[in-house]
């Protein structure tokens, strides 16, 4: 499995694949993701090189974005003041889930933080989703806390505030990663 940033050409297909995650998680009975994510942001992301694809071949596996900027409203000032990477939108294809995908792409995401200088890899999830709350906390996050308050980037009451972090570490994640070296953090 390859990891590459993603390219402006990807963005109907993130889209698209967003939609496919949004369709199975609803038939789970959540409604995460049930409003679109703005193409211009997405696009926004992806000319940032903070979006990821996993790649087998010509299919897409999986998505991941990793950014140095949280999201407003979440993070205390003090938080905020330690170096950290957010994880955003990882997404896994239904054709590669239950291999660890996932994971992977987390361990990938400790090594990049890592290597860029952060302590934290830091992610917010959808506050209704135990399920995936519960995944979170396999994969070595902390509960930090839960933030009802503010507003969601694509409209609409705050959705996604369940706050986890877990350190980054040297990881072994077995991709082929041409990403590039990641730029260094300050804090």
């Amino acid at each position: 499995m390859i990891i590459a940033n993603a390219t402006p050409e990807d963005l109907a297909h993130l889209l698209a694949f967003r939609q496919e995650a949004a369709d199975w998680i609803s038939r789970l009975g959540s409604d995460q993701w049930s409003r679109p994510y703005p193409a211009d942001r997405l696009l926004k992301t992806i000319e940032q090189g903070t979006v990821f694809m996993l790649r087998d071949g010509e299919k897409t596996a999986g998505t991941i974005t990793l950014t140095p900027e949280a999201e407003e409203g979440l993070w205390t000032e003090e938080e905020l003041a330690e170096p950290s990477l957010f994880v955003n939108k990882l997404t896994i294809s239904r054709d590669y889930a239950g291999q660890n995908w996932g994971g992977r792409l987390l361990d990938w995401a400790d090594d990049r933080g890592y290597r860029a200088g952060a302590k934290w890899i830091r992610l917010d999830a959808w506050t209704t989703n135990e399920p995936l709350q519960r995944y979170y906390l396999g994969q070595g996050f902390q509960h930090v806390r839960t933030v009802l308050h503010g507003g969601a980037v694509n409209g609409g009451p705050r959705v996604s505030g369940w706050l986890a972090q877990r350190p980054t570490r040297v990881a072994e994640h077995g991709l082929t990663d041409r990403t590039g070296c990641p730029r260094p953090m300050t804090a």
